[in-house]
């Protein structure tokens, strides 16, 4: 059965940091870009950062650009995110992707809450 369960998330404070896991099982993510996307409430999806399976070519969105790090760890199945100095707007459930060819994977999603 091919599953994405992300974790990691949580409440934190303005400016502080937080590191997203994404554990596939079902399936290797040798060959897969791999993604975090974000949904804010009443907001539309958005891809946050891509991790590319050749040379692990990374890409951000504008917003987060310079304060979240993807990576990806193949031989544990993982992709990660590195958040910090985390503001309020980046509060969202956060979901990770696998892609490749014909295939789409999501996970459930896990909640980050920034606030004071």
């Amino acid at each position: 059965q091919v599953q994405l369960v992300e974790s990691g998330g949580g409440l934190v404070q303005p400016g502080g940091s937080l590191r997203l896991s994404c554990a596939a099982s079902g399936f290797t993510v040798t060959f897969y870009t791999l993604s975090w996307y974000r949904q804010a409430p009443g907001k539309e999806r958005e891809l946050v950062a891509r991790i590319t399976a050749v040379g692990f070519i990374t890409d951000y969105s504008d917003s987060v650009q310079g304060r979240f790090t993807i990576s990806r760890d193949n031989a544990k199945n993982t992709v990660y995110l590195q958040m910090n100095s985390l503001k309020p707007e980046d509060t969202a459930v956060y979901y990770c992707n696998a892609a490749r060819l014909t295939k789409d994977y999501w996970g459930q999603g896990t909640q980050v809450t920034v606030s004071s």
